[in-house]
């Protein structure tokens, strides 16, 4: 991206600037975002740029590429904090480390339902309720369900499930649900359950034990010694569970995070406890820009992770963050309480300081390793197929359907760090005979590099092909109608087993085949691209198929909207039924006039 004119001012948008907080943007020429920072004295900062004297390569570089500035004003240090790193997230600057994390993290949900039940979530929290969490793995949040369902017996079914029921399910059977949908608990106990269930959700598992012992011995001295002995067990089992996974030292919400940095590479590891209990772990690898120090990353991920999600009341860090005391306060302006940020700790605390340093210490040789394993195999794909420069970008693409049923064609991408899925793209493919795949590669092709032909977009080094000599050719010719024939092409042939590692590729240059072997560090970095794109088409080609069978002719009905489908369905009991209906017993429903009875039954009979 090199500087263009007109260069901008810096001296003189320096003058027009107050002491005050606040968040600065730097603009290319472009208009694309280069840099979000924040200070709490936006003067002074901004200044550091254009009047030292020695920067930093990267940050000279930087600032040669600025066209434009502009600032946001805010209250406190806190406030700008928190806006910079909402415009990081979501405007994602050249320049500024992010938090690459395309995962919401999992909760589990207590729903207001007569009688709530308590599942499983992920994604946006549209439904009324309580979400607790957030929790470290989909297994973490698994774990705590299972264990609940055996202590309080709290239904998981959906509202339609429940609301349909005549006879309890096997959830019941196996002593896992005490059956509301079908009245074999009281409302009252099972409010109580619900109750204690999140009393366990928030850590408050004394104060249950107390309960549910003061509950036993009101049942038994009634003589209800049914109920007193599974209040008895439900004790026994909260016991037991508080000496298995109670861990000594942990507050009762507490993370501790590391950060290690090392050959432009970070890795921040997040070790969880909620209500006193290990949660597991979380490693995460920001984008690391600008010569940034562990300090800085870690101040950095600590402003993008809390941004969409509560702070726990305490949060232990390897070192002292970056601008610490303005995440404090912004930290506890999220939560809306205090959190304490600490960095000098001891005992069991410093115990886990340095767990998860083992942690992050094991994740980035890991990634390390991993990408060094991927230099060795695109050096070893530029010497297989005899190129002037390693390639730094492979595109690979394949088709999938099931006879010709829903026709989907995949594009994965890779790169020296590995796949690209912000890249990756799916073509739904229609206007074709049903199973041509060459037609359909074609008409993927086309749409794939018809915008690079405009010069939209990036070209790729490698386009591998999943085929042989056929699927090459006519790769090669949409290729060449698209004045894009310096690409280079290579397909990728199953050999006559079709055993991975005996895959024959053809060379569309030279027309020549190679069979470099089941050794061969190229061809295994060829068939992990050529894998994932199948991966990637078959997903597609799944979703596109289920969506396509649960689609009712009747939605092609001009007229006909969610309600008349829905009074259609339950007079005739399903599609079949109207199908065989004729004019004057569809005009019997509701809503339905002669007119579009008879438009119904001409479009359902052709």
């Amino acid at each position: 991206m090199p500087p263009t004119a007109p260069i901008f001012d810096g001296k003189a948008f320096i003058r027009t600037l107050t002491t005050s907080p606040g968040v600065y943007r730097m603009f290319a020429a472009d208009d694309s975002l280069l840099y979000v920072g924040k200070a709490r004295n936006l003067k002074r900062r901004v200044s550091n740029y254009f009047l030292k004297p020695n920067l930093e390569p990267r940050i000279a570089s930087m600032v040669a590429h600025i066209a434009r500035m502009e600032v946001t004003l805010t209250r406190t240090e806190g406030e700008a904090l928190l806006l910079e790193a909402q415009l990081i997230k979501s405007l994602k600057p050249h320049y500024n480390i992010m938090l690459r994390d395309d995962k919401s993290y999992p909760y589990i949900f207590v729903s207001e339902d007569p009688f709530p039940r308590i599942v499983f979530h992920r994604g946006a929290k549209r439904e009324k309720g309580r979400y607790f969490g957030p929790y470290p793995s989909a297994y973490s949040v698994r774990e705590s369900l299972n264990l609940m369902q055996k202590l309080f017996k709290i239904r998981n079914c959906t509202n339609s499930f429940f609301a349909n029921r005549t006879r309890p399910c096997l959830q019941y059977q196996i002593g896992r649900c005490s059956a509301p949908c079908v009245a074999l608990i009281d409302p009252k106990e099972y409010a109580e359950d619900v109750r204690h269930a999140v009393m366990f959700l928030e850590g408050r598992n004394d104060t249950i034990v107390t309960d549910l012992a003061e509950q036993m011995d009101a049942a038994s001295a009634r003589q209800d010694y049914e109920r007193a002995a599974r209040l008895r067990d439900q004790v026994q089992m909260l016991r037991s569970l508080q000496a298995h996974h109670y861990v000594r030292g942990a507050s009762a919400d507490m993370d501790v995070l590391a950060c290690r940095v090392e050959a432009g590479i970070a890795c921040v590891s997040v070790l969880f406890f909620r209500n006193g209990i290990s949660l597991g772990s979380r490693n995460h690898f920001p984008k690391l820009t600008l010569d940034a120090t562990p300090a800085d990353v870690l101040g950095q991920f600590i402003a993008q992770y809390y941004l969409d999600q509560p702070a726990p009341a305490e949060v232990v860090c390897d070192r002292a963050p970056a601008d610490a005391a303005a995440l404090a306060e912004a930290l506890t302006t999220q939560r809306g309480h205090d959190v304490a940020l600490k960095w000098r700790v001891r005992g069991e605390r410093a115990r886990f300081v340095e767990l998860a340093g083992r942690n992050a210490d094991a994740a980035l040789l890991a990634r390390l390793a991993s990408r060094q394993t991927l230099h060795t195999r695109f050096e070893a794909l530029r010497e297989l197929l005899q190129l002037e420069t390693t390639p730094g970008r492979l595109e690979c693409f394949d088709i999938s359907h099931t006879m010709g049923e829903a026709t989907v064609a995949s594009c994965v991408v890779f790169g020296p760090e590995g796949p690209l899925k912000n890249h990756y793209r799916r073509f739904n493919i229609a206007g074709i005979t049903p199973g041509d795949d060459y037609a359909a590669m074609q008409q993927a092709l086309e749409r794939r590099f018809k915008p690079l032909a405009r010069g939209e977009g990036e070209a790729p080094d490698i386009l591998l092909i999943d085929g042989g000599k056929g699927q090459v050719g006519m790769a090669l010719g949409v290729l060449r109608a698209l004045g894009l024939d310096a690409i280079n092409v290579v397909g990728v042939a199953k050999g006559p087993s079709r055993r991975e590692g005996e895959e024959t590729l053809v060379l569309a240059d030279t027309g020549r085949e190679l069979e470099p072997g089941p050794d061969s560090p190229a061809l295994h970095l060829i068939d992990a691209v050529r894998d994932e794109s199948h991966r990637f088409a078959i997903t597609g080609h799944r979703k596109r198929r289920e969506k396509a069978r649960e689609h009712s002719d009747l939605e092609d009905v001009p007229g006909i909207g969610a309600g008349r489908r829905s009074a259609l369905l339950k007079a005739f009991g399903g599609h079949a039924g109207i199908a065989a209906a004729g004019v004057e017993e569809l005009c019997q429903v509701r809503g339905i006039n002669r007119e579009l009875a008879e438009r119904i039954h001409a479009f359902l009979h052709g």
